[in-house]
Formats: structure tokens, C-alpha cells, sequence
């Protein structure tokens, strides 16, 4: 890591937490030349924006000021901005691979960092790279109704969408068919892109569809889902929140645009 006096953003995290700079009402990612609390395991992180930029693990629990607090990482979606929300994710997930490749997969030796998102045995020259676990969500339309499906995993009450990982050698495509077919029985056709999204929890993406109810009763896969219905606008029940995929599909069903 550079160990220069220059400003940079310094993203901070005690397990699930980040450290956030507080002006009146409003937060932000603490943007100084020193860091404001210890801390340890230390990456540069490159944006788009060029701003020097490092990402770290706290030394012990932060004890709150006026001016620096600790959030949730997931809590921190609403009230940062969205750029600087982004990019904690992307620090996030630079520490999870850090912490986790700390050794070569193929002979057992410890890693050099090459770059930013690069390690390398020095005993073999394996080469590793962040893991991204991909994975689909759909929103399934069934005329007037979309399915929605309470899953085990849930922290809260609320009703979701069907999703699930990528299997090597499939197309998302094939992954969307697939995992409606397995957590609820049912079949369907026309599965059209709609959007992704970074996903740092802890280190994914999120890929969006659409797609038609075809056929088949609901039969739920136990040891994934606890309750799948069809609801219309006029009966939905508690929905995710507002930094999800399954919300903004839901959002765009309802404003009748998926």
C-alpha cells in the first residue's frame, strides 16, 4: 500500500460495519491524509475516478464521535450516495478476497499481491483474481399476478422473488429455468434481461429478469423456500427494501414497466 500524505478515501470496516464521516445530517466516506482510527490489512482500491483510495479492517471497534459513526454496510445504501455507496461495496469485497486468498489453490504458497486485484505464487505463478458469484432473480409474471416467495435465508418477514447462483456451464438463461423449476415447481418461458446490480455481501453479482408464468402447481423446495404465492398490486405483502434487484423489479412491475 502507498504510504504517501496524500488525500484518499479511506474505507474502514469492523466486521459487517463501515466508518462514516458525519457532517450535520448528511454522510459520507472520510476523505483525509490520515486515517481517523488504527487499522490493519491495508489495499489500495482503484476507481474510475482516479481519487487514491484505500480499504481496510479496523484495529478494534470504533467508539463514535460527533463527526465519524459506524453503519451497517447494507444500512449505509441509505444514506450515503449511491457513488459512494458503490464503492464501499467494491472495498468490501477487495477485503473479503484478501482475507481469503491467502494461499496458492494449487501448491499451497503464500500469495503475492501484483496488483490492486491481482495475486501471484511466487513458487508456481498461479494467478488470482476476486471471485464474483453470480447470481439470477426473476420476477414472473402470471396475468395479473407476479410470484412472490418467502426463502429460509431471509432476515426478515418480507416476500421476495425466486433467485439463485450460477452453475458452471450454464447461461443465466438456463440458471433462471432451472431454479424456478427447482424452488417451485413451475414452468416458464419468455425470460427477458432486465438489469444487474454489484452485490458485496459478500462479493456477487445480481443479475434481473422477467419471465411468464407457463404452467405447473407451486411445490416448494423445503430446505430454500417457506411460502410461494401469486399476489396482484391490490394485496402485496411486506416487500424488500429499496437497495435490492427484487425491489426494483417489483418497483418497475408496478409502475407497469416489467
Amino acid at each position: 500500500m502507498s504510504t504517501s500524505n496524500t488525500e484518499r478515501y479511506w474505507f474502514l470496516f469492523y466486521n459487517n460495519q463501515i466508518l462514516l464521516h458525519k457532517s450535520g445530517q448528511s454522510f459520507d466516506i472520510p476523505y483525509a491524509s490520515s486515517a481517523p482510527a488504527a487499522y490493519a490489512d491495508a489495499l489500495d482500491v482503484n476507481y474510475s475516478d482516479h481519487v487514491p483510495a484505500v480499504a481496510a479492517r479496523l484495529n478494534a471497534q470504533f467508539e463514535e464521535t460527533d463527526e465519524y459513526v459506524m453503519s451497517d454496510l447494507r444500512q449505509s445504501y441509505y444514506i450515503l450516495s449511491e457513488k459512494d455507496y458503490l464503492k464501499a461495496g467494491k472495498a468490501s469485497q477487495l477485503l473479503y478476497w484478501d482475507a481469503h486468498s491467502h494461499f496458492c489453490p494449487a501448491c499451497g504458497t503464500a500469495m503475492t499481491q501484483t496488483t490492486p486485484i491481482t495475486k501471484k505464487c511466487p513458487h508456481c505463478g498461479f494467478e488470482l483474481y476476486p471471485t464474483i458469484a453470480t447470481a439470477i432473480i426473476v420476477l414472473i409474471h402470471n396475468g395479473d399476478k407476479i410470484l412472490l416467495v418467502h426463502a429460509k435465508n431471509f432476515r426478515h418477514n418480507f416476500k421476495g422473488l425466486v433467485a439463485g447462483f450460477l452453475e458452471v456451464g450454464e447461461t443465466l438463461e438456463e440458471c433462471v429455468h432451472r431454479e424456478v423449476m427447482e424452488e417451485t415447481g413451475l414452468t416458464i418461458a419468455n425470460v427477458r434481461y432486465f438489469d444487474n446490480q454489484p452485490w458485496p455481501y459478500p462479493s456477487g453479482l445480481m443479475v434481473g429478469f422477467t419471465a411468464d408464468y407457463v404452467s405447473g402447481s407451486i411445490k416448494l423446495q423445503e430446505e430454500e423456500l417457506s411460502d410461494a404465492d401469486f399476489f396482484s398490486r391490490d394485496e402485496l405483502p411486506e416487500i424488500p427494501g429499496k437497495m435490492s434487484m427484487a425491489r426494483r423489479l417489483i418497483d418497475a412491475w408496478l409502475a407497469e414497466k416489467a
